[in-house]
């Protein structure tokens, strides 16, 4: 890249630019790349790909299409951890400009996998070139937000990764109408709503790019000093951090938060209707997505604006614990037939799933600071990629061990949600581990 194209795309604002246009273009973005939450609403369709009406031999299995949304988190972590001073070179607008090009092709890609039969093509589509498309997408806004709001760090990536959890709000009722608009005799309508799909999230990001950019060196909001903690933080390097038990802690913590709702999330329309025996209707199960994005939206907000009160730590504190007490109720739904008590345990566990990944950014920036941010928190979001095929294989493959047992598909997800309220135990216990950083794990 050149001397002059590296200058524009890291100019900073003028004088006087106003903050609060950084939040409206961070959530155009999130809630544009927050579509892969919605992506179980595609699930059911493209299992009878070639069938139409119902699975004929050769259609994709389940456990096939549920690697799809697994690639996609992966590499959406792995892009992170390696794009951050990429990011810091080349600014905020070519690196968004670069995920509308992903996101939006990879969609493109996967219409044509889609039409040809070949699922690899939807792997490399969809799970590869959209999910770096997804990594830069991510952490290019919450980047840019945690600079702008030093007074306000969980609100401020609250507001963009809000966007990130309610993509599914708009996702799934948008892929529902357009599988039915494009729906016939010879096609499911899924490679037609890919390619519409692909259109519009391309534009929606490139817009959000237009807006965003970093503040100048040095800068802060009028009036404000730093607390005498925070400063103290910034020294702290890629290195020394990498050399700390917080680091790793905080990794696992992410890690098993992500695990245990990640997987949910991934196959939320066929779980719902399994669980009560396909009693519920594949749109009633499509509105169940809509309203886990509602919650996961809400909960990215709401919990991380109650970080910037208790504390990062507290709030993780909740966030676990009451999580895990829902996952262990959750089983007790399906005998009963509580759908209402069923989808009120999996909205406030899919709140508390999304208010982890809000406050986390501030976690991080309190911990070790802002100078590194971009390289520390995408080196950290490895664990998200890591928690994207174990949550997912939990959800899938225990269900797949279940019935080839003879267990009820209704009955099939009990044991892995017993398991998934485990998990979000150990990461309780992770979390009571973390301690203040203190100055003999900082680089010199």
């Amino acid at each position: 890249m050149s001397t002059t194209s590296a200058s524009i795309a890291t100019t900073p604002p003028a004088p006087g630019f106003d903050r609060w246009l950084i939040p409206p273009a961070a959530l155009a973005v999130h809630l544009s790349i927050g579509q892969v939450y919605a992506f179980s609403v595609f699930n059911e369709p493209l299992t009878r790909a070639i069938g139409i009406g119902a699975p004929a031999p050769g259609d994709w299995r389940l456990s096939d299409l549920g690697w799809i949304f697994s690639l996609a988190i992966v590499t959406l972590g792995l892009t992170a951890a390696f794009a951050g001073k990429w990011l810091e070179r080349v600014g905020p607008r070519r690196a968004l400009l670069t995920a509308a090009a992903c996101f939006g092709g990879g969609f493109v890609l996967s219409a044509i996998g889609v039409h040809a039969h070949r699922i690899v093509l939807i792997y490399a589509g969809y799970g590869v070139i959209g999910g770096f498309g997804l990594g830069l997408g991510y952490v290019t806004p919450v980047t840019v937000l945690i600079k702008w709001f030093p007074d306000r760090r969980g609100l401020a990536a609250g507001l963009a990764i809000m966007g990130f959890g309610g993509g599914a709000l708009i996702g799934a009722p948008l892929a529902v109408a357009l599988i039915d608009t494009f729906r016939s005799d010879v096609s499911v309508g899924v490679a037609e709503a890919f390619l519409v799909m692909g259109l519009v999230y391309t534009v929606a990001i490139a817009a959000g790019a237009l807006t965003i950019r970093l503040p100048s060196p040095g800068w802060k909001p009028a009036g404000w000093i730093a607390p005498a903690d925070r400063a103290r933080h910034n020294d702290v390097t890629p290195r020394a951090a990498l050399g700390t038990t917080q680091f790793w802690l905080l990794w696992l913590v992410l890690c098993l938060n992500v695990a245990a709702g990640i997987g949910v999330l991934g196959q939320a329309s066929m779980l719902i209707q399994e669980v009560f025996d396909r009693r519920v209707s594949p749109e009633a199960a499509a509105g169940f997505v809509g309203l886990l994005g509602l919650f996961n939206m809400a909960g990215r907000l709401g919990w991380s604006a109650i970080s910037d009160r208790i504390g990062r730590r507290r709030t993780y504190f909740l966030l676990l614990a009451l999580g895990s007490a829902l996952y262990a109720l959750a089983p007790f739904a399906g005998p009963i037939g509580g759908v209402a008590l069923f989808v009120c345990c999996f909205a406030l566990i899919i709140s508390m799933y999304g208010g982890g990944f809000g406050a986390y950014p501030a976690y991080v920036a309190d911990l070790f600071g802002t100078r590194h941010f971009a390289t520390l928190y995408g080196r950290l979001l490895t664990a998200w990629a890591s928690a994207g095929v174990l949550g997912p294989v939990l959800i899938n493959y225990l269900r797949e061990y279940q019935i080839g047992r003879g267990v009820a598909p209704a009955d099939a997800y009990n044991v892995t949600l017993f398991i998934l309220a485990g998990v979000l135990a150990l990461g309780f216990a992770c979390n009571g581990l973390i301690k203040p950083i203190d100055d003999a794990s900082r680089d010199a």
